[in-house]
């Protein structure tokens, strides 16, 4: 869904070139790293809410769910993001010698991470209470 949000967003703030809509942009979207909101935050908070509400809150499946979201979004918010505002430094040197430049996978804000927590938050408790018996 974090990811689906960020193609519609795109067409709808008019990134999507000539107005067209083809599998390649879909695909681009749907696994593109960075941006609001996160869907490393939103993919793990999801399987975490509904973990805790299908073996409990209490359950060692739940703790190791936390533990690994907590990791994740950790890495989200710092790493990653350190690494892609390292990415776009070399970049410009690169630019300045007139050398290719690299890709650079981008981080996420707190902001984008929190809204992408909540999201993931929200769906794993709707497929819970769809799923549970």
């Amino acid at each position: 869904m974090a990811q689906l949000w960020k193609f519609v967003a795109g067409l709808v703030k008019g990134r999507k070139q000539a107005g067209r809509m083809d599998m390649k942009t879909l695909i681009g979207y749907l696994s593109r790293s960075g941006g609001m909101p996160s869907g490393h935050a939103a993919s793990m908070s999801g399987l975490t809410t509904y973990l805790g509400m299908m073996s409990g809150f209490e359950s060692g499946l739940f703790a190791l769910a936390l533990a690994m979201t907590l990791i994740v979004i950790y890495d989200a918010i710092h790493v990653r993001y350190a690494v892609g505002e390292q990415g776009k430094a070399l970049n410009g040197l690169l630019e300045k010698e007139n050398k290719k430049s690299l890709p650079v996978v981008e981080g996420h804000t707190i902001g984008q991470v929190v809204v992408g927590a909540f999201l993931g938050a929200l769906i794993g408790v709707i497929i819970g209470c769809l799923t549970k018996a």
